[in-house]
């Protein structure tokens, strides 16, 4: 079997430039190891937190026991299924901020700043709005990938609004507009009542071209001839064969999978190689490392009103949703509840917001979990740039074995004072007049943690990651040994081969990763195919004008 161009993983970017690649008129074959996103469990948006925890849609993945969280050991899921994580993820979408591409661009990936991105965020995306404001100039109006706003119709959603506007926040009518500061309403890659995943918005038109094929196959190593990527090795029904590519070979993978073909392939650090008696290819000592996440923990707080999710929270309740759902598509199935957001600084001098809320109208952990309090809410959240950086290494040589993942989290003393900072802003702003109403009192962390030190030992125990891992082969110029991929996406040493998907962000974006892994699927396309990029956009980013001297 062979195409121009074989790309290895289905997900948020793989599916993207599958269907770009192809509606160009190139050959495209793309190589997913998981299997069909048919079913309730995926594509009702409440249901999100099943997939996640499905072993027919998740690889499974854990970290290393992390030694500055007390040697817990944290799932790392990502998405075994077409659609990739985009399938299984919290269907959140935020492009990031302006100043994360800027500060790629100044890092070493030139033609990535702010005003280079955006034109792709307008390509691919079909805004819907829905009479909640919002900054339409701004937004994109006819891409394949539909962004909607769920209907806020619990007063809790409003509540959190209002709060963040008494602790003297701004209001942002739309964060992924000209203003991302502020608190407002949260938008979601949901269409007509369905997870709009990157299988659903492009995979699926583009397998319906006759010059792009889907295979079910594990990937094992890239073939490379003379310095040169010819094909994928996979593996399929027991029998190990080697797909070719007539133009080049495209890694999205994930930015767990994509740096352990690149090391399975002889391209990584030497030494480590080298332990698992793997030739070298070329030397790079930047893949797998440069790991990075965002950790979170829930502010959860009880209830004095029985308005929250909780009443659905039996079988019953979840049958009448789900039944609902399935025969309308409308309803509480229809949202995945995380209808408001918040964008905020930590302190002055922090030029662009650096802690992120999402609110949820019931108290719950993503495992499906509900606090023994009954009626509650909650607020996620975390710093956004946490300065510690972990890797990505193999286990072994052999592909079947996952690779060995240590975040390293909470390495740098910045963090921590960054994470208590946000705790306590974040309790400030549930004890304004506008949460009276509703909150009953504090269930997580609790009132009586009110240290440093209480408050890091709750960190410690009860931080989760948010799932946005990334970095590990990083996008830089090409004369920076610690680069993977050039801003082209082209692996540094190494013929015919590429690299895109969130393993190349320089440095972790602003919020949930799934928009900027689509991004880099569009924006990596017109770089495949060499015809030039769109215009770069003119539209001034807002920042606060008093950051260098105040926190709000």
């Amino acid at each position: 079997m062979n195409a121009d161009y074989v790309i290895v993983g289905a997900g948020s970017a793989g599916c993207a430039m599958a269907y770009r690649l192809s509606e160009a008129g190139k050959s495209v074959l793309v190589i997913e190891h998981g299997g069909t996103d048919a079913g309730p469990f995926i594509q009702m948006p409440a249901a999100l937190s099943y997939p996640m925890n499905m072993s027919l849609y998740d690889w499974g993945y854990k970290t290393q026991p992390e030694p500055h969280l007390g040697g817990r050991t944290l799932v790392c899921p990502r998405g075994k299924v077409i659609g990739g994580s985009s399938s299984i993820n919290g269907m959140v979408y935020v492009r990031g901020h302006a100043g994360d591409y800027d500060h790629w661009e100044d890092s070493g990936a030139a033609g990535w700043g702010y005003a280079d991105v955006l034109p792709y965020f307008k390509r691919q995306e079909h805004w819907h709005e829905s009479g909640q404001g919002g900054d339409p100039e701004w937004r994109g109006k006819d891409g394949p990938l539909h962004v909607s706003r769920g209907p806020r119709n619990n007063p809790l959603h409003a509540a959190f609004v209002e709060a963040g506007r008494q602790a003297g926040y701004p209001v942002t009518d739309d964060y992924n507009g000209q203003q991302q500061e502020g608190f407002g309403p949260m938008d979601m890659t949901v269409y007509k009542g369905q997870r709009w995943s990157a299988a659903n918005a492009y995979l699926k038109p583009a397998l319906k071209r006759d010059n792009c094929d889907l295979i079910r196959a594990l990937a094992r190593k890239v073939v490379i001839e003379e310095g040169r990527a010819v094909g994928v090795e996979v593996e399929r029904g027991g029998k190990v064969e080697v797909i070719r590519a007539n133009a080049e070979v495209i890694l999205a993978a994930s930015s767990l999978n994509s740096p352990k073909l690149l090391m399975l392939s002889g391209i990584g650090p030497a030494a480590h190689l080298a332990e698992h008696g793997i030739d070298v290819v070329a030397d790079r000592p930047g893949v797998g490392q440069n790991l990075q996440d965002h950790l979170e923990v829930y502010m959860q707080y009880a209830s004095k009103q029985p308005i929250t999710l909780y009443k659905y929270w039996n079988l019953i309740g979840k049958g009448l949703i789900g039944a609902q759902w399935l025969f309308t598509k409308k309803g509480l199935g229809a949202s995945n509840q995380f209808e408001s957001a918040g964008f905020i600084r930590s302190r002055a001098g922090i030029k662009y917001p650096d802690i992120q809320y999402h609110f949820l109208p019931i108290a719950v952990r993503y495992d499906g979990q509900t606090v023994a309090e009954g009626h509650g809410f909650q607020a996620h959240t975390g710093p956004m740039r946490a300065e510690s950086r972990g890797e990505v290494t193999l286990a072994s040589s052999d592909p079947k074995d996952a690779p060995k993942i240590s975040f390293n989290y909470m390495s740098e003393e910045q963090d921590w004072i960054d994470f208590r900072a946000c705790l306590r802003l974040t309790r400030e702003i549930f004890g304004q007049d506008a949460m009276k109403p509703f909150v009953k009192h504090e269930i997580q962390p609790g009132n009586a943690l009110q240290t440093d030190d209480e408050l890091d030992s709750f960190i410690r125990e009860h931080a989760e990651s948010a799932y946005h891992p990334c970095g590990t082969c990083r996008m830089g110029a090409a004369n920076d040994p610690m680069s993977v991929v050039d801003p082209d996406c082209r692996v540094i040493g190494v013929d015919g081969l590429r690299v895109a998907d969130s393993s190349i962000f320089p440095r972790i974006t602003n919020g949930n990763l799934n928009g900027p892994s689509i991004m880099t699927g569009e924006k990596a396309s017109d770089h495949i195919l060499g015809r030039g990029m769109l215009a770069p956009s003119n539209d001034q980013p807002w920042f606060n004008p008093n950051w260098e001297a105040s926190q709000r």
